[in-house]
């Protein structure tokens, strides 16, 4: 057990987390009752209070008044109504600005963010830290031992906003980071080569965060850049920790991470969370949005080790923020909630109760709209509730995964940075086209870092790991040489942890594992497309990239045909001890890499969980500590379909057997419990 998991506070729930943000402080309190009473139809268990609370409780400096939230909180208490409480530190009041402006952020061009909006603090001004601590430490002083308190909600959404600052006190924590990342400025110049353009630093007082510059910035001063500024808003949240600790050291603590927020480390945050929250808004304009929030909520199960997780905010309907903001379509906020329970979530809630009247988010949708409860999305809210409340035996319960994709942040920032052969590279895009076959074959996937134990896994994939270490390497190599199944996508294994290249040919640290030798990269012209052959007969496409591959061990599967490397190894595949590495020195169309995926995962002997239902239709299972299964069948479709069903399954709500199909509508969701027989 890690030093990280002796610290965590199991957070244990005896009914599903469903409500969501409660913002009592935006109306006057006659209408409180009316929402107490709406809270129960609706079947609401928890509330967020408090998260932009803090011009509330402490109008100027030096004066508190929390008779607001100490009635608000009494009133969710008596109503049975637990709460996720937050430290109000998420948007400092305007007086602080006032009296403290450089407490404000700013940008890399020099330019000072002010008030007005949200978030506007930098991340590492001590100021804004000792104001906030004291705040905390009222608020875990007043409410530790309150009735109504589930879960401390530290901050909200970190770096979704201001995610960087650029500023002379964050240039020199930015200088305190790298004294003990390097020990000495002979180290930093090491690490950042910068014998290149005469950029070697005499004394760590020279150095800057990378702001506006003539010309190409220095790449490994970038990622370091990054790296700190993810650690220096997890060091806001780590003070604001050890203060609840110190208070209520049996209360768990979570913050809610914001889909797949580029700028904040999940996997160094995770460590520190007793439970993985995460905010979720898909776009119901996107035919294929499901996709993406699958592979989002498959990284919020594996960040905890596969325990369970919550899911902290959704949108009842539309969103406000977008260019064009679409509702949910009848059945679809149910059918993309079940999809979170699906892939391992405790909780469904929603940004907000009750819609706001006025601010920038009045046009966000709320579980009660401007239209008052008689509407459409309140009764499915209801509706929703009442369901969960019949599933209790699912929480808690597992999702256990085949397969396992890699992904790590540092590389992620590395990727897609300047000066590169491409630099309209995507990891997002690429970790979903790796993604997307596994989801359409049904076999679960993990989301997980590249140092982790993969022994579990029967199939890894990595999609453009472009950034490792030696020790990232043995793992992969050890991994398949046990007997594990990889496949890698081109560009991987290039640079060191300083985004230094890796000498003696690309990829060097997996020269042997794949059994090749990258003599060039040879980017393709924008929209352009080369032809691969197979040596099986069959042909694909492919975009984006190519490379001079020399084979070294793999057999080649395929060569491009067609442009100035046709005839050359574009896919390869080596047997590698016990296992098997297939590398992709291309990016297939979307055909051929499911092909390549399933040939892959057939071979590993990574299953899917029901073999044989309809395109559109996503199929997951939770299993229970005493074994108990429970089958979830989510039809993407905007039509219904069959769906084959194992033996032995009963409907999970109504207890009703089910037959050897089912039948589900458009947006439709079944749960089922399976039977000792059943074999999926």
């Amino acid at each position: 057990m890690s030093e990280h998991d002796r610290d965590r506070t199991p957070v244990r729930l005896d009914a599903f987390a469903f409500g969501g943000d409660y913002n009592p402080e935006q109306w006057p309190e006659e209408v409180w009752d009316a929402d107490m009473a709406l809270m129960r139809r609706a079947g609401i268990t928890m509330a967020t209070v408090g998260v932009f609370g803090w011009a509330q409780v402490q109008p100027t400096p030096g004066t508190f008044d929390f008779g607001w939230c100490d009635r608000a909180l009494d009133k969710l208490a008596d109503n049975g109504v637990g709460v996720c409480l937050a430290t109000m530190t998420a948007s400092p009041p305007p007086w602080l600005a006032r009296a403290h402006p450089e407490t404000l952020p700013v940008t890399a061009d020099g330019t000072r963010l002010w008030p007005g909006g949200r978030q506007h603090y930098c991340p590492s001004s001590p100021v804004y830290r000792e104001h906030a601590a004291a705040l905390v430490e009222r608020v875990a002083r007043r409410y530790a031992g309150h009735p109504a308190l589930r879960l401390w909600h530290i901050g909200n959404e970190y770096g979704c906003h201001v995610s960087t600052c650029y500023c002379d006190v964050s240039a020199e924590a930015f200088r305190e980071w790298l004294a003990r990342r390097y020990g000495d400025v002979d180290g930093l110049n090491e690490a950042w080569s910068t014998a290149f353009w005469s950029q070697r630093y005499a004394d760590f007082a020279e150095v800057l965060p990378p702001r506006a510059v003539p010309a190409i910035p220095n790449p490994a001063q970038n990622l370091d850049f990054q790296r700190f500024s993810s650690d220096a808003m997890l060091e806001c949240f780590l003070l604001e920790k050890r203060i609840l600790r110190e208070h209520s050291p049996g209360v768990g603590v979570t913050t809610n991470l914001l889909g797949l927020a580029k700028p904040v480390d999940f996997f160094e945050w995770a460590r520190h969370q007793d439970v993985i929250s995460h905010d979720s808004y898909p776009d119901p304009h996107r035919a294929d949005t499901h996709v993406e929030v699958a592979f989002n909520y498959d990284l919020m199960r594996s960040l905890g080790d596969g325990r369970p997780w919550l899911l902290m905010e959704q949108a009842p309907s539309a969103v406000n923020w977008r260019d064009r903001n679409a509702p949910k379509a009848p059945g679809q906020m149910r059918l993309w909630s079940y999809q979170a329970v699906a892939r391992g979530s405790d909780a469904v809630l929603y940004f907000q109760f009750r819609q706001s009247r006025g601010g920038a988010e009045r046009f966000h949708s709320a579980i009660v709209p401007h239209a008052g409860p008689e509407t459409r999305v309140f009764r499915e809210v209801a509706e929703l509730g009442a369901e969960l409340a019949g599933l209790p035996e699912i929480l808690g319960s597992r999702v256990e995964a085949d397969a396992a994709l890699l992904m790590d942040w540092s590389s992620w920032w590395a990727l897609e940075a300047e000066s590169h052969p491409a630099t309209d590279l995507s990891q997002v895009d690429a970790n979903l086209a790796h993604y997307r076959p596994l989801w359409e074959s049904r076999i679960t996937t993990d989301i997980v870092h590249p140092s982790a134990d993969l022994s579990r896994y029967r199939l890894v994939v990595v999609p453009n790991l472009y950034l490792v270490d030696e020790a990232v390497a043995a793992n992969l190599a050890d991994y398949v040489r046990a007997g594990g199944y990889l496949v890698m996508s081109f560009f991987s294994g290039i640079v060191d942890g300083n985004d230094r290249v890796h000498l003696g040919g690309y990829p060097a640290p997996f020269r042997e594992l794949l059994g090749v030798h990258v003599e060039e990269f040879w980017p393709l012209p924008p929209n352009g497309a080369v032809g691969l052959a197979f040596t099986d007969g069959h042909h694909g496409t492919a975009t984006v990239w190519s490379e001079w591959i020399n084979l070294e061990g793999a057999e080649p599967l395929a060569t491009f045909a067609g442009g100035e490397l046709s005839g050359l190894p574009a896919i390869t595949r080596r047997s590698f001890g016990d296992g098997a590495a297939y590398y992709l020195g291309t990016k297939p169309d979307a055909t051929t890499m499911g092909n390549l995926l399933r040939r892959a995962a057939a071979e590993a002997g990574a299953a899917p969980v029901l073999p044989g239902a309809p395109a559109g239709v996503e199929v997951t299972v939770r299993r229970t500590a005493d074994g108990t299964r429970f089958l979830f069948l989510l039809n993407h479709n905007v039509f219904g379909v069959q769906v084959p069903l194992p033996p032995s399954a009963t409907d999970a709500l109504t207890g009703q057997e089910l037959g050897d199909q089912a039948t589900l509508d458009r947006r439709g969701v079944l749960v089922a419990r399976l039977g000792l027989s059943a074999t999926t």
